[in-house]
């Protein structure tokens, strides 16, 4: 009797961890095809009605799951090929701020950006400013348009933010968050420099109307009792910076005109090699010039060239009187033209005191000195340099500078063999 009972307590035994075994395998079946999204087919293992309700049940869920991420992805799709083509970035993110969409235009704003798709917004843009902006957008709070700044590497990106909340496909997830983003970087930019522009301007007119109005003012109220050499000397102080007030504004003129829409750039054909000449000639007959040693070197293999001669005589004037005023007397000033690449390159050399490195990118800025105080005292505006740059870029040419302190400076600017189009 007991064996019997032992037997079938054995058999009992066995059945039900083949039940456990056949149930867990099941289950990881099921799990399997719940992670994959693949309906799970009937087992014949499993019998049990409960289970095969259960696997019918998952399988009208995996295939509900599926067609809502097919909707998701054609509304992604949809908006993607609506917005792909806006010059404007647009950035699409779901309510876990995770990026479903990023148009071309997002990408060309924030080159650095890669792979941003399916990345949450922390990762890919680092701006607490931006962030800050999501989570109004995010609250329905009035968020009109933002001007934020985005840092990225050593220069700044601004842009024009605008968010609205979408409404997904299915309706059940939290509300998308769609960002539009307009680049104002060069807006920005150009906003500074006109800053800046203004601010140097209403600087250099500042200076010379502030003595001319302090002498005036004393000859008018002392005139009559001043003796006659220091009324001759309030005159000639007047003089002076009236002509370098006219000078300043001669200047700003020539530049406005070579920055507008026509600047009177008149090409014709014409030998390097006469205009330099011509020019090397007059400046050595200049007594600033007299204990100078000016050079002159062309390759004859430039010919004529196609060039405005008014406008190419101004540069290299420009330059060779830059050359005469800061080296010492008895220096010596080489002026080269050689033939490279398809270019006539043009070097005007000095074995004068030389340029810091530092001052070498910012000498073709407007108002930008190297010596301030010794440049208003030799008669400079400033702007000498950046009105040779622009000439030099309406001849669809290239202009710099090489330097070393102690061993001189050396202005490098070129002209196209053939009339090329302006280069920034």
């Amino acid at each position: 009797m007991s064996a019997l009972i032992i037997a079938v307590l054995s058999t009992a035994l066995v059945l039900a961890l083949w039940r456990v075994l056949r149930d867990r395998r099941a289950l990881r079946r099921l799990d399997q095809a719940i992670r994959e999204r693949k309906p799970l087919n009937g087992d014949r293992a499993a019998l049990d009605r409960r289970w095969d309700r259960l696997r019918l049940a998952a399988n009208e869920l995996i295939a509900e799951a599926q067609q809502l991420r097919k909707a998701s992805s054609s509304q992604v799709g949809q908006l993607e090929a609506t917005l792909g083509s806006l010059q404007e970035g647009v950035l699409l993110v779901d309510d876990g701020n995770r990026v479903l969409l990023a148009n071309q235009a997002f990408q060309a704003i924030f080159p650095r950006a890669k792979n941003v798709l399916n990345q949450r917004l922390e990762l890919v843009l680092h701006s607490a400013a931006f962030l800050g902006y999501v989570g109004e957008v995010r609250a329905g709070k009035n968020a009109p348009q933002h001007e934020i700044e985005f840092i990225d590497g050593d220069h700044s990106i601004w842009v024009e933010v605008t968010g609205t909340l979408v409404t997904p496909h299915d309706g059940n997830a939290g509300p998308w968050a769609l960002f539009v983003l307009h680049d104002i970087t060069r807006q920005k930019k150009l906003e500074s420099i006109r800053k800046d522009f203004v601010a140097n301007v209403s600087h250099e007119l500042r200076t010379p109307l502030s003595i001319i109005k302090g002498y005036v003012e004393t000859l008018v109220d002392g005139h009559r009792d001043m003796p006659l050499e220091d009324r001759d000397r309030f005159l000639h102080t007047i003089q002076r910076h009236a002509e370098r007030l006219h000078s300043l504004l001669e200047d700003l003129l020539a530049l406005s005109r070579l920055e507008s829409v026509n600047p009177g750039l008149h090409r014709e054909s014409a030998s390097l090699a006469e205009l330099l000449g011509g020019l090397v000639e007059d400046i050595r007959g200049r007594p600033a010039a007299r204990e100078h040693r000016i050079s002159l070197t062309v390759d004859p293999a430039i010919g004529r060239l196609l060039l405005d001669p008014l406008k190419v005589t101004q540069v290299c004037e420009n330059l060779l009187d830059n050359a005469l005023k800061y080296t010492p007397r008895g220096s010596q000033i080489e002026v080269n033209a050689r033939l490279k690449n398809g270019e006539a390159e043009v070097c005007i050399r000095d074995n004068g005191p030389g340029i810091p490195a530092a001052d070498l990118p910012h000498l073709f800025e407007r108002f930008y000195r190297v010596d301030k105080g010794r440049s208003r005292e030799k008669g400079g505006t400033g702007l000498g340099l950046s009105i040779v740059k622009h000439i030099v870029q309406l001849h669809g040419g290239r202009v710099w500078a090489e330097s070393e302190p102690g061993k001189g400076a050396a202005f490098y600017f070129t002209v196209p063999q053939q009339g090329g189009e302006e280069k920034s």
